[in-house]
């Protein structure tokens, strides 16, 4: 089946969610995830099926498109926010896949992809490239993926706000990962594991995600960066956090870091039970989220955190150049005309045993 085109799909599928919002409601019934999100697809789809484009279409808008590196920057992100940009990026030319112009496009299976360069802003650090998936089209294929996996695709969304603030974190405090093992649970693309790859000296870095598409994405990330990492180890892993066999892991890390890992609640028990198995029990270790506050989801996943005989300590203020940001969204001086506090800045949230 061909893509479909987003902005119609989203329109029908946000009605469709309020519709089945209301029916849970009216019943009092629990309904899985997976379950609800194919019938919210499905009753979209018989509904008000959105309009297919042609190729000629997307060849004239291919063309119209490859004028601007910017424009395909912007084109990346389905998140509707420019975000905090603490690490500049640019979209790049082709080398190894085959030559085309800066800002070029390349189709992989459904979904068009971009090549992104990360410009670290530290003095001596790699650039690392990273291939990430262009935001027009939702494909079935995707909803196939997350229903057979319980798992939903945020991760090839976009690069989220704060996974750009979790990797200038772990940029700016690299002497915390020093000969330590590091897991990145929810990753996406994975720019905060290849960046601790890339400037820290810990011994090992584990990327992981629960959707086995993400995953392909990180592995093919860590493939184009390999020459950065140094004798650091660093591999990509598929990880669901309501796996039941991860004994070669279980009390090994030292670190672990995430973002935005807690605004789904179905996944909060689960969630905290993997920190628990994964934190090294002998001797310091700790996990770093940064997670917005995003109603009430960050509070019950302290909650849950708590009742599982873990620790934590919220910190609102963890970096000048990151609250200074802030607080110039917050004030109109820089642009962001959605920005709110509860919504888009995360707080640091550390875990112990």
């Amino acid at each position: 089946m061909p893509p479909i085109k987003g902005t119609a799909l989203a329109t029908e599928f946000k009605k469709t969610r309020k519709s089945f919002e209301i029916m849970d409601a009216a019943s009092r019934t629990t309904v899985k995830a997976s379950s609800l999100r194919w019938q919210i697809l499905r009753q979209a789809l018989l509904r008000h099926p959105p309009p297919l484009i042609t190729e000629k279409e997307e060849e004239e808008e291919e063309e119209e498109e490859e004028d601007r590196s910017e424009t395909h920057i912007k084109r990346i992100s389905r998140k509707a926010s420019p975000g905090f940009n603490l690490i500049p990026h640019h979209v790049v030319e082709e080398d190894d896949d085959g030559a085309s112009a800066s800002g070029s496009l390349k189709s992989s299976g459904h979904a068009r992809e971009a090549r992104v360069c990360y410009t670290l802003p530290v003095d001596g650090a790699p650039r690392l490239f990273l291939r990430q998936r262009v935001d027009e089209y939702a494909d079935l294929s995707d909803f196939e993926i997350c229903n057979k996996y319980n798992v939903d695709n945020t991760g090839l969304v976009c690069q989220w706000p704060s996974e750009d603030i979790l990797a200038y974190f772990c940029l700016s405090h690299a002497h915390m990962f020093s000969y330590k093992r590091v897991i990145e649970l929810g990753s996406g693309y994975g720019l905060a594991g290849l960046v601790i790859a890339a400037v820290s000296e810990a011994s090992e870095v584990i990327i992981t995600d629960g959707n086995p598409q993400v995953v392909d994405y990180i592995q093919r990330n860590i493939d184009a960066n390999s020459g950065a990492f140094g004798a650091t180890r660093t591999n990509s892993m598929t990880l669901h956090w309501d796996q039941e066999e991860i004994s070669d892991i279980s009390n090994a890390f030292d670190v672990i870091i995430a973002s935005d890992c807690t605004f789904f609640k179905e996944f909060h028990n689960g969630l905290a039970r993997i920190i628990k198995l994964l934190l090294k029990k002998a001797g310091p270790s700790e996990a770093f989220f940064f997670s917005p506050k995003r109603g009430n989801s960050l509070e019950k996943f302290l909650e849950t955190i708590k009742q599982n005989g873990l620790c934590f300590s919220v910190t609102e203020i963890y970096d000048t150049q990151v609250w200074e940001r802030h607080q110039a969204f917050m004030e109109g001086k820089d642009s962001w005309p959605s920005y709110e506090k509860d919504h888009c800045y995360p707080l640091m949230v550390r875990i112990t045993i």
